[in-house]
């Protein structure tokens, strides 16, 4: 593998921006970064980038991402996971975590057994980190989309067959659901991620929830009990608890701009972790697009079902950072982590998420109209626009 230098850039490292700034990458990490110029390189092979005009970022890892460009991560089809990751890559993301639906649960094995035969780097895309099990274990008074038939009560044996794929990074759940705390300790023994969403807890119910291990919140604000001075609910405790990293769907649709300051001025820069929840119809022309053996339709940004629910997105990275930093008005060097940062910390990914000398070179070169000029998995070049 040839060395990689880009050069020129405002440069997003852990110790600032810096305008200009240069990267080193080499087998696979990054060997040395630093302000102005680059030192003087005889190393032949190395392939030099020219980043003026744009801004050098870590690459941004998506937990929570079920489909792209026409593939869905229920479709069980390695291949078609491996054609998501590439998908995504060009957006940006240098690591997912392809996410399912509720479902039977034969289908989430199969699910998950297609995800297991990919997991890690994948040729012209992103790494695929593991899978997030989004559901069924929710309430179905707050399905938002999914299917209400296929959501049932946390079982402590089907957690356990689930858990047993290996695969498993992140679950989503409703903790106020009888029979969830077992569950919950299951997950946090394994290091497995418990997120609340599709939840009508209360306030209470989830301070319990994070007493027994639950450390983030899925799509924050939507499929969940509001925010009422009186009764706080789940979004309520979202805002409050800092042991809660929230997820947030910023596509100017499922969260109103000022909303997005509001949870963001909450939970700081090391509070929000951006999602695209993207479906089948990210990247793809409008109409009519399957969901789970469900019809939505793809039009004016957002899927929806027949009833006008929100079903998912047709939403990249990209255009989350896009629509993130237009609400909060944060420069990048305060923005990037929310891309990042923030979903390689609550993963545990400690060579992710951070431009730093020893840590994977995952890269994004971003330009001023928002435009990803490149995107660098581990050192490889997989996205040049």
């Amino acid at each position: 593998m040839a060395d990689l230098l880009i050069a020129g850039a405002r440069v997003c490292a852990q110790e600032g921006l810096w305008d200009p700034g240069w990267l080193l990458a080499r087998d696979h990490r990054i060997e040395a970064l630093g302000q102005g110029d680059p030192p003087a390189q005889d190393q032949p092979g190395t392939e030099w980038v020219d980043g003026a005009g744009a801004t050098l970022v870590p690459g941004f890892i998506d937990v929570h991402v079920h489909g792209g460009d026409g593939a869905d991560t229920m479709d069980a089809d390695p291949d078609a996971l491996r054609h998501l990751a590439r998908f995504h890559a060009g957006h940006g993301v240098t690591a997912l975590v392809p996410t399912t639906w509720s479902a039977a649960e034969a289908d989430l094995t199969a699910a998950l057994k297609a995800v297991g035969a990919v997991a890690g780097a994948v040729e012209g895309g992103a790494t695929i980190l593991g899978a997030h099990l989004e559901g069924p274990w929710i309430n179905a008074g707050r399905c938002g989309a999914q299917d209400p038939t296929a959501i049932r009560l946390p079982d402590m044996a089907e957690a356990i067959r689930l858990l047993d794929s290996g695969v498993l990074r992140l679950v989503t759940l409703a903790p106020e659901l009888d029979g969830v705390a077992p569950v919950i300790n299951a997950c946090r023994k394994r290091g497995v991620v418990v997120s609340a969403g599709h939840t009508d807890a209360t306030y209470d119910q989830m301070a319990e929830a994070v007493r027994l291990g639950v450390t983030q919140v899925t799509h924050t604000f939507n499929a969940m009990s509001g925010f009422g001075h009186r009764h706080p609910g789940a979004a309520g405790a979202a805002l409050a608890f800092p042991e809660l990293r929230c997820e947030l769907i910023a596509d100017g649709l499922h969260v109103h701009p000022g909303a997005m300051a509001v949870l963001a001025r909450a939970k700081g820069p090391g509070g929000v972790v951006l999602v695209s929840d993207a479906t089948r119809a990210a990247g793809r022309p409008e109409g009519p697009v399957d969901l789970g053996g469900r019809i939505g339709h793809h039009a004016g940004g957002a899927v929806r079902l027949a009833d006008g629910r929100l079903a998912g997105s047709a939403l990249t990275l990209d255009g989350a950072v896009r629509h993130f930093a237009a609400a909060t008005g944060w420069p990048w060097e305060r923005q990037w982590p929310a891309a990042s940062a923030n979903a390689a910390a609550a993963l545990g990914l400690a060579t992710k998420g951070r431009l730093a000398v020893g840590a994977d070179a995952d890269l994004v070169l971003i330009d001023d109209d928002w435009t990803v000029r490149l995107t660098v998995v581990e050192g490889r070049i997989v996205h040049r626009a």
